[in-house]
């Protein structure tokens, strides 16, 4: 199936590019959510007409996701959660919290932009981890995670 791209995607192409891709991908995910059209004679001279109002709106939406990066990058948070005294967790540090420390702190993240490629955090310590706001734009937070016992002595002290 070959479609016209509405916005630039990762390892696929940039916006207004024709590609081939397999039927359900296009089908079920880039026609659903207008990311790209069918690549007819029809879309196409209806894309060449939309062309600068769509570069301008992707450029729009770089410039907004730059200027989070600049917000986000060097951020630290802390994460606190039960764990044994060797360090492991009972549980898992997954992107939903980390999302929630950094909406603490002032800043807004969604669970999708955040990427943990090792899957979910499961011990104490400092981790980074990457966050991807838009096609051209990635930054690092830190995510240090304390145990909840060193949380409550460190407060009663």
């Amino acid at each position: 199936m070959e479609v016209i791209l509405l916005e630039k995607i990762h390892r696929l192409g940039q916006l207004g590019d024709k590609v081939r891709v397999r039927a359900g991908y296009g089908r079920n995910y880039l026609i659903p959510q207008r990311r790209a059209v069918p690549a007819t004679a029809e879309n196409v001279e209806k894309f060449e007409s939309q062309r600068a109002e769509l570069e301008k709106a992707q450029s729009s939406t770089l410039a907004a996701a730059l200027s989070r990066v600049e917000k986000l990058s060097g951020l630290e948070v802390t994460v606190s959660a039960k764990a044994a005294a060797e360090g492991k967790l009972y549980g898992s540090i997954g992107a939903a919290e980390i999302a929630e420390a950094v909406g603490a702190t002032g800043n807004q993240l969604e669970k999708r932009e955040i990427r943990l490629p090792d899957g979910p955090i499961r011990d104490v310590g400092t981790h980074i981890v990457t966050v991807h706001l838009h096609a051209d734009a990635e930054t690092t937070i830190t995510v240090v995670v304390v145990s909840e016992d060193a949380v409550s002595v460190a407060s009663e002290e």
